[in-house]
């Protein structure tokens, strides 16, 4: 039997979560990028004794970013609920994936999966439809590859077929099996 990706999709309320970024580099520029560009209200603190012109330029527009400018300490992780560490130091990485362990933090570290408790897929975003795409770590690449051909046949107005249908969501009588029903009858040639 093939292997298959156990990963569990969900959208987090990041912008409820306290996110700490060990790293100033093109990898933390990236993965600050994933957060804040689908929320801007993000609060990321980064920790690094080096940040790059491009990072500080990105990040100056967000007033949730909070910079600190020296090497990672274990108190970084005091009220912070998810960890990103993007160095090139795979020894400190591995420290705070055990710090994270015992916090019961959620830990990401780029470019490492078996590290990871979680992915940062590919996100496709058309208004209120946000789709998630992972490769199971397999491949950042082909999951870029389709996003970008989502984002072409998906339509930019989405947006108005997402307001009808929750409009009629709420007009629609009878139990929760009912209104299943209904609702997949509504919905059925929206996509073939």
């Amino acid at each position: 039997m093939s292997e298959t990706n156990k990963l569990f999709p969900i959208f987090l309320k990041i912008s409820q979560l306290e996110v700490l970024i060990v790293g100033g580099g093109n990898v933390a520029l990236e993965k600050a990028g994933a957060l804040l560009n689908n929320c801007e209200e993000a609060k990321l603190t980064f920790v690094a004794p080096f940040f790059r012109e491009e990072t500080l330029a990105f990040v100056k527009d967000f007033p949730e970013v909070k910079l600190i400018n020296r090497a990672f300490l274990p108190s970084d992780l005091e009220g912070k609920q998810v960890v990103i560490c993007t160095t090139d130091m795979p020894e400190l990485h591995r420290e705070i994936k055990q710090l994270c362990e015992a916090k019961n933090l959620l830990c990401n570290v780029a470019d490492t999966p078996d590290l990871c408790d979680f992915y940062l897929g590919s996100v496709v975003q058309k208004g209120n439809l946000k789709l998630g795409i992972s490769t199971n770590g397999k491949s950042p690449t082909l999951a870029k590859r389709i996003k970008a051909y989502l984002n072409d046949i998906i339509p930019d107005e989405i947006d108005i077929s997402l307001d009808q249908m929750e409009k009629v969501r709420k007009q629609l009588k009878g139990d929760f099996q009912e209104k299943i029903k209904q609702l997949n009858e509504i919905t059925k040639g929206v996509v073939k």
